[in-house]
């Protein structure tokens, strides 16, 4: 039995392009943005999804914490914090190991998306603020915007900002050419109910992304970041 509940599978815009046919589609998602008063996008990033909770730091599955090598600066920071987590389940993208970008503009090997307590999904401005108690970041936000009037309006919107480079400096990590972003995901600034996932984030991810596979973890190398030395985790 797990110890928490992972997190959920984030459903893509139906003009996502980079949709395989495994993926999910929010094929009402236009209702769903006409119920949110405002949108916070931000840059999907290519790393592992990490969740710190007070039981430890999991990966992918919450049966058990992960003891990836990738986790192990993690897993010390986790050893700093976990009296202070309470309730809070901290989800976070791990860019300590490059998969198939490789990023030349981190500070940080670890940027908050989400915070889950019980079973609420706290807002934006709670995730900042409990981000920044922690010291450490938030994903990238590309763009706040209010509820969208235009269908065709919006998409075009979103298509633009992820035809951008990113705010990371995103390379190939197999040619070392740069690339654009991965995606975008787009979330309620509000808080919801995890009952409610489904209707309040969504994602757009670009065509011809590497879905980086299991083999990765074989020969995987840390990213750099900018000032390199000392932690890699602030505390």
């Amino acid at each position: 039995m797990a110890i928490s509940q992972k997190y959920g599978r984030t459903y893509h815009y139906p003009f996502s392009p980079g949709t395989t046919s495994d993926d999910r589609i929010q094929h009402d998602y236009w209702a769903h943005l006409q119920k949110i008063s405002t949108l916070i996008h931000t840059e999907k990033l290519d790393g592992e999804n990490n969740c710190l909770n007070r039981y430890g730091v999991f990966a992918r599955s919450h049966a058990a914490p992960t003891v990836s090598p990738w986790t192990e600066s993690l897993r010390r920071f986790w050893q700093l914090v976990k009296h202070d987590l309470g309730s809070l389940e901290i989800f976070l993208e791990n860019l300590y190991a490059v998969h198939s970008i490789e990023y030349r503009h981190l500070q940080n090997h670890f940027y908050v998306f989400a915070i889950r307590e019980h079973n609420r999904w706290l807002s934006w401005d709670e995730t900042r603020f409990y981000a920044a108690m922690l010291n450490l970041p938030t994903v990238p936000v590309l763009k706040i915007t209010s509820t969208p009037a235009d269908c065709l309006t919006f998409e075009k919107n979103v298509k633009d900002m992820a035809s951008g480079p990113g705010l990371l400096q995103p390379h190939d990590a197999f040619t070392s050419e740069p690339v654009t972003m991965e995606g975008i995901v787009t979330r309620n600034a509000d808080g919801y109910s995890i009952d409610e996932f489904s209707h309040n984030v969504f994602k757009y991810v670009r065509k011809g992304h590497i879905k980086t596979d299991e083999h990765w973890t074989r020969n995987w190398r840390r990213a750099k970041l900018l000032n390199e030395g000392g932690n890699h985790v602030a505390v």
